[in-house]
């Protein structure tokens, strides 16, 4: 058995058609109560366990822009993040959840984790409110396309939008709406 600390790495924002990508790595130095996959929490929760984590972990976040996942594709950034958590919290067991370590070493993996390991539960909800926050940031910016209300996913009204007003700086490129773009032959 080892003494290091483990680790919880997850990410947000793998599959909308819009915003960044967000890698987070957490060692909690304190236990919190009500830790759970981001997604099963309300807003106001996550907003408030965020805090909490913050306060009581070492961390690092990594966010890839749309335009970084265009060019470098989801899993090299996925490769990229992990690597840089390894690099900036050192000395630690990690855990990702998902099934795949997308090539980097020293990293384990587990399918739901965010749900079943205080950590990983941690990494989501920090993963989520950072990418969250960034969005309706930039909704702001481009109020045509409700960012605010889908965050970026490809929802009906999402869809609607893309058809109207096209695609604009924070969308991904490479990311293809079946009922909006043509089939490409190569």
């Amino acid at each position: 058995m080892t003494d290091k600390p483990l680790c919880g790495i997850d990410e947000a924002g793998r599959g909308p058609l819009a915003g960044s990508l967000v890698i987070a790595g957490v060692i909690l130095k304190n236990p919190i109560d009500g830790l759970m996959d981001s997604k099963k929490l309300t807003q106001k929760k996550r907003e408030a366990l965020y805090c909490l984590i913050i306060e009581n972990s070492d961390h690092h976040i990594v966010c890839f822009s749309a335009a970084e996942v265009d060019e470098l594709g989801i899993s090299k950034c996925l490769q990229q993040g992990l690597r840089t958590i390894q690099k900036v919290l050192q000395n630690a067991r990690y855990l990702f959840d998902g099934n795949s370590t997308f090539g980097v070493d020293n990293i384990t993996t587990m399918i739901k984790a965010d749900d079943k390991v205080q950590e990983v539960s941690a990494a989501s909800i920090l993963a989520k409110v950072t990418r969250d926050r960034e969005i309706v940031e930039q909704a702001k910016l481009y109020p045509e396309y409700g960012f605010e209300k889908h965050k970026g996913y490809g929802t009906k009204a999402h869809i609607e939008a893309l058809a109207k007003y096209d695609r604009c700086e924070i969308h991904r490129k490479t990311f293809r709406v079946k009922s909006l773009d043509e089939p490409t032959l190569f």
